[in-house]
C-alpha cells in the first residue's frame, strides 16, 4: 500500500546519484530495506536517527524513515523525497506521523515492496524530467511517416539532445534498415517481450544499436511480429526516463502493444499526404488513436490536390497543423539518411519543429 501526501516526483537530477538515506532501528525493517535497495542496484546510507553529518540529510535523494524513527527525525530540514515506511496495515496513527516529519509517502511493506523497489532504481539511475517523446504515424500507407520519424531523430541527436528512435511498425521492414545499420550489432524488440515491471534506462540505452549518434530500438529479421503490451510499458517507460527525446514511429493498426505506447506520447505527429483519399484515411486514423492520444497534431505532404493546402488539409481533419513536410531530394552519398544533411529542406524543417516543441527532459 503506498499513499500519496503531496508532489511524488523525486527532485530533478543529473547524472547518476547516491543511494537514499534510510533511518531506522528496527533490525527486521532494515533488512527489508536493504534488500530492496540491492534489488534496485542501489547502495544506501544508514543512520538510526538524523545523521551527524552536516547535508546529509538534505542532500540525499531519497530518505526511507522507518515508522519506529519517526519521532526521532521530527526536528529535520522539510525536504521533498521523504517516504515513511511502516508495516502495521492497521496503523492510522502513521499518517499523522508522515504529516509530522514532512513525508511524501506513506508505504507499507510488504504491499509497496515494488513500488519502492521503482522509487529507488529512478533516484540511483539519476532520473530527471521524462524525455519528450513524440510518435509519428502515416494517415495511409506510404505516407512518409518512417522517413519524418528518421528524419526528428537524426536532427535531433544532431543538435545534442539524447535521442532513442523506437520502431513500433512490425510490418514496416526496420528502421534499422532505413538508417542503413541493419548489420549494426546490438539488441532488437524480440529479445525485451519478456520485459515485465522495470527496465533499467542506462541498460535499454547501452544495449541498443547505435546509428548516427542516436540509439534505435527496431525489429530483427525473425518471424515474430507482435510485442507484450506490458513489454512496450515497460521499455518505453525506461526509455523516458533518461530525458532528452525520443520518437517512435508507429502504424497505423492499433493494438494493445500500440495503445500501450499511444498512452506514453507527449505528442503525435499524423503525416497526411494531401489528397482526398489520404484525407479521409488519416481521419479514420485520427479518430482511433484520439482515443488515446490528446495531443494529435498533422503534417502534410505534397504534391496538393487542386483546391487543397496544408491549412486546408488541417482543417478538414481538424488538427492543429505543424507545417508542410518537404521532400527531400536526392543525395549522392548512398548512405544518409533521411534529414542526414543539416542544410537540406527535410533537416530545416525537423528542427524547426523541435524548436517549437523545446525538449525539457535532461540528458542531452
Amino acid at each position: 500500500m503506498a499513499g500519496a501526501i503531496t508532489d511524488n516526483r523525486p527532485p530533478a537530477a543529473e547524472g547518476r546519484q547516491g543511494g537514499p538515506l534510510i533511518v531506522t532501528e528496527d533490525a527486521v525493517l532494515l533488512d527489508d530495506l536493504l534488500r530492496l535497495c540491492a534489488a534496485a542496484g542501489a547502495r544506501p546510507e544508514v543512520h538510526h536517527g538524523l545523521p551527524e553529518r552536516r547535508g546529509s540529510w538534505e542532500s540525499a535523494p531519497l530518505v526511507l524513515v522507518g515508522d519506529d524513527a519517526a519521532r526521532r527525525v521530527r526536528g529535520a530540514v522539510r525536504r521533498r523525497g521523504v517516504v515513511l515506511v511502516g508495516r502495521d496495515q492497521d496503523d492510522s496513527g502513521v499518517w499523522r506521523r508522515a504529516v509530522e516529519i514532512g513525508a511524501d509517502h506513506v508505504l507499507m511493506l510488504p504491499d509497496g515492496e515494488q513500488w519502492l523497489v521503482d522509487r529507488i532504481a529512478d533516484v540511483a539511475e539519476g532520473v530527471g524530467r521524462p524525455a519528450l517523446t513524440v510518435g509519428v504515424l502515416g494517415g495511409r500507407g506510404g505516407a512518409g511517416a518512417s522517413t519524418l520519424a528518421c528524419a526528428l531523430a537524426v536532427t535531433s541527436a544532431r543538435e545534442g539532445r539524447r535521442t532513442l528512435l523506437v520502431d513500433a511498425d512490425p510490418l514496416g521492414g526496420g528502421l534499422d534498415v532505413l538508417l542503413g545499420g541493419e548489420a549494426t550489432e546490438g539488441l532488437r524488440w524480440p529479445a525485451f517481450a519478456a520485459s515485465r515491471g522495470r527496465v533499467g534506462g542506462g541498460a535499454l540505452e547501452e544495449s541498443l544499436p547505435e546509428l548516427h549518434a542516436l540509439r534505435v530500438l527496431s525489429w530483427d529479421r525473425g518471424d515474430s511480429v507482435a510485442i507484450p503490451p506490458q513489454a512496450v510499458r515497460a521499455v518505453l517507460a525506461a526509455a523516458r526516463r533518461r530525458g532528452g527525446a525520443v520518437v517512435v514511429d508507429l502504424p497505423r493498426r492499433i493494438d494493445e502493444g500500440v495503445a500501450e505506447a499511444l498512452a506514453q506520447l507527449d505528442l503525435g505527429v499524423l503525416v497526411v499526404p494531401a489528397e482526398l483519399r489520404a484525407i479521409a484515411a488519416a481521419g479514420r486514423v485520427a479518430s482511433s488513436v484520439g482515443m488515446v492520444l490528446r495531443d494529435l497534431r498533422v503534417a502534410v505532404r505534397g504534391p496538393y490536390a487542386p483546391g487543397l493546402d496544408d491549412r486546408e488539409v488541417a482543417r478538414l481533419l481538424g488538427l492543429p497543423l505543424v507545417g508542410e513536410v518537404p521532400a527531400e531530394p536526392p543525395t549522392s552519398d548512398g548512405g544518409m539518411p533521411p534529414g542526414g544533411s543539416a542544410r537540406g529542406p527535410l533537416a530545416r524543417f525537423c528542427s524547426a519543429f523541435w524548436q517549437r516543441v523545446p525538449v525539457e527532459g535532461g540528458g542531452v
